[in-house]
């Protein structure tokens, strides 16, 4: 059984890895305390780096990447960057120049508030190598945004993202999932609009409540309910479909896993897992196999799936491969580059 359309590699050059060294800001900038962040404790930094602290930090990382086929950039995150003040961004900006020129680096890209762009911000940051702004939308639901202490409308992320994208930037909108006052449908809804704002890639967080936040004030009041871990799943899951079929690349699903959320320390409740990404992208799996559960079962089958598929089409802890193994005697994955992603080729024996 053949999923999807297979793709012929003829002519393609070899694909550069990507990489993106991160400069983390924790809460620099940043006008309001959203109720459900502290960016020191999610980002694990407490400190703001100086320019000498940058210029360290992109040694250090650089020390780690191959300089033959790597595309590497610079980006800013965990703050508002363009709430600094100019000189401070151009502090931040010079300190990747020399890089860039010595060919090591290629880009930056930073994040930022919908409400913190304007025409001034954006033609101070034409003046340098960024590439890629991403606003953190979170939701598209004012009343979401308002219950959740954003600061900022729809409306103001709608504005921003027609602004960035005709100065000629790369568009971001991040988005989070179970905020106070969200609903699937709400959810659903802002993926759409992400889309529909033409975001080039996205980032879907699920909402944990942190210690320290205004929200685990909520929680211990038992005034907000977060999401359980499978429903998260799930809802991500059906948002990933959205953004799929819209190609719009997924840059991270889930929280970076800090040192305080690894020890509990700064957890306090959420849908928080280390492999939150494979366990969405394994039940996404699971969704694609479910044509072949319906057949009769059989000796064995080989399924081809295309090399960046293999493992989350072999789920999480074997999870698919255990599943297939119940209806098949025997499973056997293979890779092949000629299979288009997300699709598969199963050959029955």
């Amino acid at each position: 059984m053949k999923s999807g359309a297979s793709t012929s590699l003829n002519n393609q050059t070899k694909k550069k890895r990507h990489f993106t060294i991160p400069v983390f800001i924790p809460m620099e900038a940043c006008p309001f305390q959203c109720i459900f962040c502290d960016q020191h404790r999610i980002s694990g930094r407490s400190v703001v780096p100086s320019a000498e602290d940058v210029i360290s930090l992109l040694h250090q990382h650089l020390s780690t990447i191959p300089e033959m086929n790597a595309e590497v950039e610079v980006g800013f995150f965990g703050g508002t960057f363009t709430g600094l003040s100019p000189e401070r961004q151009r502090a931040y900006f010079e300190t990747v120049l020399p890089f860039m020129e010595n060919g090591r680096i290629q880009g930056i890209r930073l994040s930022t508030r919908p409400d913190f762009i304007s025409r001034e911000i954006l033609d101070l940051l034409r003046k340098y190598p960024v590439k890629t702004i991403e606003l953190g939308a979170q939701s598209m639901d004012d009343e979401v945004l308002k219950r959740s202490g954003r600061g900022h409308s729809s409306r103001d992320t709608e504005i921003a993202s027609q602004m960035i994208r005709e100065a000629g930037f790369s568009l971001g909108l991040q988005m989070m999932i179970g905020l106070p006052g969200d609903t699937e449908e709400k959810s659903f809804k802002t993926a759409i609009k992400i889309v529909d704002l033409g975001a080039s890639e996205t980032r879907i967080y699920p909402v944990i409540v942190i210690k320290g936040t205004p929200l685990e004030d909520l929680f211990l009041k038992g005034k907000y309910i977060p999401l359980e871990l499978e429903k998260a799943v799930r809802v991500t899951k059906n948002i990933l479909r959205i953004f799929d079929e819209a190609n719009i690349k997924i840059i991270r699903i889930g929280l970076h896993p800090s040192e305080g959320l690894l020890n509990r320390n700064d957890y306090i409740a959420g849908p928080f897992h280390t492999s939150f990404r494979e366990l969405v992208m394994t039940s996404a799996w699971t969704d694609r196999f479910q044509d072949l559960l319906k057949e009769k079962p059989g000796e064995s089958i080989e399924i081809r799936v295309n090399p960046a598929d293999l493992h989350p089409a072999i789920g999480y802890y074997g999870k698919n491969r255990k599943l297939l193994e119940k209806h098949f005697r025997m499973v056997k994955f293979r890779t092949d580059p000629e299979i288009k992603e997300k699709t598969f080729y199963a050959d029955h024996h």
